[in-house]
């Protein structure tokens, strides 16, 4: 059966774009691809684009990109999602070419953002390849992808029907952990074809939450470069949300950063790769074995 390989891409709908290119590039490593007035493209490897900015006061997710080994194996996938009576729609050239892709269909999401299915990624030219300013090593992409995002459920249930059923995302694990007493966030891992441990995960958050998302996540290669930006960010005075720590399920060690647009980056490094073969699901109590912890205001430090 035709399945998801990677997730290709993010495309963000942010409202200040200029304090996102110097976040982007000159925090996190990330290169400045193409530009127009109302959006940008960030390259992490030698795609010619990973994440997509756009002008949009929503400062959330607008869309993510799945990628297909082969267009027979996109056009099958769409057929099946037509079958389960998801409404399905290709995309004009001209939207194909903005996403730098050969071919080009969507849905929306029970959350409110599009889930876009590609096959054909562009590459840049040899002579224009991802060069890093800052990165010791490169991004962990490739037949992984971009990274990850956490959605924040409005209904868990129909959005854990529609990542297993519909896009026919595999469980890796689940996260059930107490974040205060008597107050527990819920979390669904999924992985695709190639493995990286999740692509999405989904968020049962017991508070109101205004963003579609808690945070993406991008890995680099040597786990100093979490380190070096760690850094970066403590220097630059941005916000961390959670500091340096360990997951159990992922084993990803990371922190989180907030965003121009409020919501959370992960940079992280050492995640596993899940081999269907010999994956056994598991549901965890603890968000992260050590560390991520939620530094306190700077007046209530000693």
């Amino acid at each position: 059966m035709a399945s998801i390989s990677n997730l290709g891409y993010f495309v963000l709908g942010v409202s200040d774009l200029a304090a996102w290119e110097r976040f982007a590039v000159d925090i996190i490593g990330l290169q400045a691809g193409r530009r127009d007035e109302r959006s940008l493209a960030l390259r992490m490897d030698d795609f010619e684009q990973r994440i997509v900015l756009v002008k949009d006061a929503a400062d959330d997710l607008l869309a993510v990109g799945w990628e297909f080994d082969t267009a027979a194996d996109l056009v099958a996938y769409v057929a099946r999602l037509r079958e389960q009576g998801v409404a399905v729609a290709e995309a004009a050239a001209e939207q194909a070419a903005e996403r730098r892709v050969e071919r080009l269909f969507s849905c929306d999401d029970p959350n409110g953002f599009r889930h876009e299915f590609y096959v054909g990624a562009q590459r840049a030219w040899m002579s224009n390849g991802f060069r890093s300013k800052l990165m010791r090593g490169g991004f962990n992409t490739g037949r992984l992808g971009v990274g990850h995002f956490v959605a924040a459920a409005k209904d868990p249930a129909a959005t854990a029907a529609f990542c297993e059923r519909a896009l026919g995302l595999r469980v890796s694990d689940y996260i059930r952990g107490e974040l205060a007493p008597g107050v527990v966030l819920e979390v669904n891992f999924y992985h695709s074809a190639t493995g990286r441990h999740h692509s999405m995960a989904t968020a049962k958050i017991p508070f109101p939450f205004p963003k579609r998302i808690h945070h993406i996540m991008v890995e680099a290669q040597d786990m100093n470069d979490v380190g070096l930006a760690y850094d970066r960010c403590l220097k630059a005075g941005l916000p961390i949300m959670m500091d340096l720590g360990h997951h159990p399920n992922d084993q990803m060690f990371s922190f989180y950063v907030q965003t121009p647009s409020g919501f959370a980056l992960e940079f992280g490094a050492g995640g596993v790769v899940v081999d269907d073969a010999n994956w056994a699901i598991r549901s965890y109590t603890q968000l992260s074995d050590w560390g991520h912890h939620h530094p306190h205001p700077p007046a209530q430090q000693a």
